[in-house]
């Protein structure tokens, strides 16, 4: 859960660093970098609370032998 942690912040710092350096200079490449980091986060977010509901439906169905 630590690595998580540190992976979101470091994506946070990530996007945030992107979009300043967009307003600083301008360039549209900063702002896709940022929209694409986001998605990218977004999209590993979902799979990883996916399997985290599937764990918790799944682990009560299976009998421990």
């Amino acid at each position: 859960m630590l690595l998580l942690r540190l992976l979101g912040v470091l994506v946070g710092i990530g996007i945030g660093a992107s979009v300043f350096a967009y307003f600083f200079t301008r360039d549209p490449r900063y702002l896709a970098l940022a929209w694409r980091l986001f998605r990218y986060a977004l999209i590993v977010a979902l799979v990883f609370f996916a399997l985290l509901i599937l764990e918790r439906v799944l682990v009560p169905l299976v009998p421990f032998v």
